[in-house]
């Protein structure tokens, strides 16, 4: 049996968090999913799977929250008890009566369960709070960056979410530039960590404007992270060449990156 269970819309960068760390500290992590238009047709549940036509008699629909947004999601008591927001990436404790929820919370509970001696959540309790300074920084430039991509789909959405998204990458990637100057290998003391994945994550993520070239340039605006940010946050931008090599990393973010520039190109 796994050590945790994840059920989430696939791929998701997000999800490359648990995986990544999963593969540091030799924990075994169960996905399970689909892609996001898929999951109206699944049970929400620690069991999650394809509905069947008893699943849809004997389970209520509910109505789908950010994301999935005018469609109906079938979603079981006991998911809605683990997990109270209703919200995917949603994982479970092996029994599945914990739910752990938010990515971030989801990547600390692997690396709570580490079974290498890893170090990934740092070696003193000063760094382990110097890693969730990181991943709580790295939530206020999720949430703008959310809004922005989801109003991407959206060929008039309002040219304010662009300008507004612009200036929080600029101040969370200005913040990852800073923290590793002047030659710092790592955000947080000599080893990886858990604010190096969150980071790399996250940019995969927002790198999916890319998809959206067109909508902007309907606007007269271009994707926020261009050829100019390699030279405005040069530390930034190498950290994160250099990890998506890591061996940890490579099987998730590899294949993600390859299809990303494959469809935007």
């Amino acid at each position: 049996m796994a050590d945790l269970r994840i059920f989430s819309y696939l791929p998701n960068p997000r999800i490359m968090k648990a995986t990544i760390a999963a593969r540091l500290c030799g924990v075994d992590v169960e996905l399970r999913g689909a892609k996001p238009a898929e999951l109206k047709d699944w049970l929400w549940d620690f069991d999650a799977r394809p509905l069947s036509e008893a699943d849809r008699r004997k389970t209520k629909a509910r109505a789908g929250r950010v994301g999935f947004k005018g469609g109906q999601l079938v979603k079981t008591d006991a998911f809605l008890a683990a997990h109270p927001f209703a919200t995917v990436p949603a994982a479970f404790s092996p029994d599945g009566t914990t739910g752990i929820f938010e990515s971030n919370s989801i990547m600390r509970a692997v690396a709570r369960l580490d079974r290498k001696r890893s170090k990934l959540y740092g070696s003193t309790p000063y760094e382990a709070a110097r890693i969730d300074s990181f991943l709580d920084a790295s939530l206020v430039f999720a949430r703008d960056s959310q809004i922005y991509l989801l109003a991407l789909r959206d060929p008039d959405f309002a040219a304010d979410i662009h300008a507004r998204t612009a200036e929080a990458f600029a101040i969370y990637a200005a913040g990852i530039d800073q923290a590793l100057q002047p030659d710092r290998s790592f955000l947080v003391g000599e080893t990886l960590s858990l604010a190096d994945i969150c980071f790399v994550a996250e940019l995969c993520l927002f790198l999916n404007e890319r998809h959206h070239r067109p909508t902007l340039a309907k606007r007269g605006l271009t994707p926020i992270v261009n050829e100019q940010w390699r030279e405005q946050f040069p530390n930034a931008s190498s950290h994160f060449n250099r990890l998506i090599a890591h061996p940890a990393f490579a099987p998730d973010v590899g294949p993600y990156l390859q299809k990303l520039y494959a469809r935007a190109a």
